[in-house]
């Protein structure tokens, strides 16, 4: 890329990062450009859709919860990196208002432009549940989609001004039922069910 290429694509992800935080997904593109100080025709050759924006926006940060996968498992305990990359991830999801909605879209669609950088962090949670699982602190009947489908709605609760205040309190009551641990006695894990009595 050019020199003044570069530049006008790094004014145009300054200006959407913070117009988008503001605003969300929905943000207006005018105002993007004109705030980055672009014409509107450079905006489209660096950003042909609304999706590959959002995508250079969310790349960074979802790749970072990818690479943050591999610190937390070389680091911590198997519980304590899944809890803590599950709320980072959240938060990273929730950083830009209204993305959930395309995040699980990209998911599912090879085409999208979000559709990398959403599989690599939708893989690198699954990979750190799977090392809870095998040591016993994680529940057996959830998985890597799963996961992702928290993150997703708790970004999205997250969005809503009503619901927001209860985020935290519900990703707890969420963690704690991955971590099976019992909710009277937080850091407890239950006891095996005993076995059925024949006759």
């Amino acid at each position: 890329m050019r020199a003044d290429a570069r530049k006008n694509y790094d004014q145009l992800l300054a200006a959407a990062r913070e117009i988008v935080a503001r605003d969300g997904a929905g943000a207006s593109m005018r105002d993007i450009a004109r705030q980055a100080g672009v014409g509107f025709g450079t905006m489209y050759r660096h950003f042909p859709t609304r999706e590959a924006l959002l995508e250079a926006l969310l790349r960074t940060g979802f790749d970072a919860m990818a690479a943050r996968a591999d610190d937390l498992e070389a680091s911590s305990a198997p519980d304590e990196a899944l809890v803590t990359w599950l709320r980072e991830t959240i938060a990273a999801a929730h950083a830009y208002r209204g993305v959930t909605a395309s995040m699980i879209a990209a998911i599912e669609d090879p085409r999208s432009a979000l559709h990398g950088s959403c599989v690599a962090m939708r893989s690198a949670g699954a990979r750190l549940l799977a090392q809870a699982q095998a040591a016993g602190l994680a529940r057996n009947d959830i998985d890597g989609t799963d996961l992702f489908a928290f993150v997703g709605a708790l970004a999205w609760l997250a969005d809503q001004p009503a619901l927001a205040p209860r985020t935290d309190r519900l990703a707890g009551i969420i963690v704690e039922a991955i971590l099976m641990r019992d909710l009277r006695n937080p850091g407890v894990m239950p006891s095996e069910p005993s076995s059925p009595v024949d006759g």
